[in-house]
């Protein structure tokens, strides 16, 4: 027998979780599972790359690039299909399944790919042991017989040589590489991956749904209900980062992977056992149309499921071809920006005109910010293990893995800071504007590189290793940069985009992420090195690649952020906050959201009233810097508001 709900468009009045609802206990504890999960395999992955499958740097920066793009597109697809058909509880826990499916695949890692060294004719296999920047290489003879092995800029070197018949010095261009992988287990590894990219197609955004229909838009729970919804959201984040990438390195890729799987069926389980508490507010919009029978000659929900898993015969083929991925959305992407522009500056007019211009310039701003952030991923995560001295003091260490701790870890520490910073300087009309804040946070990405690259020049040590601290520091800064642009983007999307078409903008901001993401596997792949069993062959020539690359970006960065502060008064005026009406934030239930087309979990996405979008401290009046005069007819009486003190859902990066 069905489950009997109160009114499901009715907010919930139970307070039994320290004021809140008992589903918001559900959901934190469910999405903080889940965030496990993502984070703690997203620490190992290009390390596992590189390192078990033996894959190049180029080809496995490539390959987490084309991933990372597509785990930003498929929500856009997926968001649209839960509001419109699924509902949150069927989509979440189709996509749940999916991940769960996935992460544990990523597990069955087989015996790794196998490398050899070819010279004079003689086939010589290099066996690894060990993982991160404790791996030690051996070269063993055709008889079995094991030699310490070791490479320099100019040659392969052999302890004991003559123990498996080569000299203890091969000059370079005497011997050739080459790899030999299981077509199996790769092609399990290319599942495991498209499985997760489709699973939080389903899943993300729509948990944060539910979060918003708990509360009433007038309740003020709401906002500490969020703020305690994304504490679990970096919660996860941190936890995963520590347990999976030590347990990775440490005791083998398959208990890394495993105990991140392990964390989405938790997070699985806790979200399907607390359904009753969610109060039907999960449910399918329209149930009668899920049984309607479809083209395909079954019920419209079946007919959704296997779609779904249609879509993982073009994820598998676009994952491991990221040279497709990247042509499409590096050509695909700016035109599109550039057609939104275009559609602007002629369909519209007056203030709407001129916000839509602000949020697409913005938007496009963004794309540079999340190319330089999303280096902790590839090049970042490498470039600790070979050439980052990982000891924290005495005899403790981190792994490579663990150092994306520090992102997650900073935001817990810094987030509230900034929010009562953003606060105190509200109170005294000394805020930053959105576009003063995007300029400061691209700032502190390439400043955070430089900072990289201050370390590496002035104290690397013989070994070629530069001291832990240089790479925290870099963090803390791509961190403050985060905090500073992150909270506000969607929030500013809603805001300034055109009532009918924010669904659509919202679109091409994922968009643009999934570009960024795709940009900044280019830049990962300018920092490849050659490499033997996933070891550097020349430890000094790959530090000054790293040197080189991080320069030239840190500097682009710098000089960027700093245009786009220059730019910021103009952007602020063309924002017309003073004049913003009902129709303006996504998710205005007095009457601004008729007519529009939306995404699932658009309203819970964001924060409406993130710092920097404050009508009071960016009001201007005037005329429009684009030469039309403000639009009166969109008085928004709101002013002010806190900023969450944690990232929001679509900012998990």
């Amino acid at each position: 027998m069905a489950t009997t709900y109160p009114d499901r468009n009715a907010p919930s009045t139970d307070q039994s979780f320290f004021g809140h609802p008992k589903g918001l206990a559900v959901l934190f504890l469910a999405e903080m599972w889940e965030r496990f999960s993502f984070y703690g395999m997203r620490a190992l992955l290009v390390l596992y790359l590189t390192q078990h499958f033996l894959f190049g740097d180029e080809e496995a920066q490539g390959l987490y690039a084309a991933y990372a793009s597509l785990v930003y597109l498929m929500p856009v697809l997926g968001g649209l299909i839960a509001d419109r058909y699924l509902g949150s509880r069927k989509a979440v826990t189709i996509g749940a399944v999916l991940l769960v499916l996935g992460h544990f695949g990523m597990a069955f890692e087989g015996s790794g790919s196998k490398q050899y060294v070819d010279v004079a004719g003689s086939s010589y296999e290099v066996v690894t042991e060990g993982r991160g920047e404790d791996r030690k290489l051996f070269i063993s003879s055709p008889q079995g017989v094991r030699a310490p092995l070791n490479f320099t800029g100019e040659a392969m070197t052999v302890e004991n040589g003559a123990s498996v018949g080569l000299p203890d010095s091969v000059p370079t261009g005497a011997f050739q590489t080459r790899v030999v992988q299981d077509p199996l287990y790769v092609q399990i590894l290319f599942l495991s991956l498209s499985l997760i990219i489709v699973g939080v197609g389903f899943l993300k955004a729509n948990i944060s749904t539910i979060v918003g229909a708990l509360y009433s838009p007038a309740d003020p729970r709401r906002d500490r209900g969020f703020t305690i919804f994304y504490m679990g959201i970096n919660l996860g984040s941190v936890l995963a980062t520590l347990g999976c990438g030590y347990l990775g390195i440490r005791y083998g890729w398959a208990y890394g992977f495993g105990l991140a799987g392990f964390g989405m069926l938790l997070g699985l389980i806790t979200f399907l056992a607390g359904q009753k508490h969610l109060l039907g507010k999960a449910e399918p919009p329209r149930p009668g149309v899920l049984k309607q029978r479809s083209f395909m000659g079954f019920n419209y929900e079946w007919t959704i499921y296997v779609f779904g898993l249609l879509m993982l015969l073009p994820m598998w083929f676009l994952v491991q071809r990221d040279e497709i991925v990247t042509t499409v959305l590096t050509i695909g992407a700016p035109l599109i920006f550039a057609g939104m522009l275009i559609w602007s500056w002629v369909a519209l007019k007056g203030a709407e005109r001129s916000r839509m211009i602000v949020a697409l310039v913005l938007i496009i701003f963004t794309v540079l910010f999340w190319t330089l952030f999303e280096q902790a991923g590839s090049s970042m995560t490498l470039y600790a293990d070979r050439n980052s001295d990982l000891t924290v003091a005495g005899d403790l260490r981190m792994t490579a893995a663990q150092t994306n701790f520090f992102n997650p870890g900073l935001i817990v520490l810094l987030a509230p800071l900034f929010a009562g910073l953003w606060g105190w300087l509200n109170r005294k009309n000394l805020e930053p504007s959105t576009p003063m804040k995007f300029g400061l946070g691209i700032l502190q990405a390439g400043l955070g590189f430089l900072v990289l690259v201050v370390g590496i020049t002035y104290f690397a040590g013989p070994d070629y290793r530069v001291p832990l601290v240089w790479l925290f520091l870099a963090y803390l800064l791509h961190t403050t940069g985060e905090i500073c642009l992150s909270p506000v983007g969607l929030s500013m999307i809603t805001k300034l985009s055109v009532p009918r078409i924010v669904g659509l903008m919202m679109g091409v901001w994922f968009l643009a992420s999934a570009l960024a993401h795709t940009l900044a596997g280019l830049v990962a792949q300018a920092t490849s090195g050659d490499t033997v069993g996933g070891v550097v062959t020349d430890p000094q020539a790959q530090l000054a690649t790293y040197a080189d690359v991080f320069s030239t970006i840190g500097w682009v960065g710098v000089g960027i952020g700093v245009l786009l502060m220059i730019l910021s008064p103009w952007l602020k005026r063309g924002m017309h906050l003073e004049t913003l009406g009902r129709d303006g934030p996504a998710g205005d239930t007095t009457g601004g959201d008729h007519g529009r087309n939306v995404m699932a979990g658009e309203a819970q996405l964001v924060d409406r009233d993130a710092a920097g979008t404050h009508t009071g401290n960016e009001m201007k009046a005037g005329r429009d810097p684009l030469g039309r005069d403000n639009d009166p007819s969109r008085a928004d009486p709101r002013e002010g508001g806190a900023a969450h003190p944690n990232r929001s859902e679509d900012d998990d990066r």
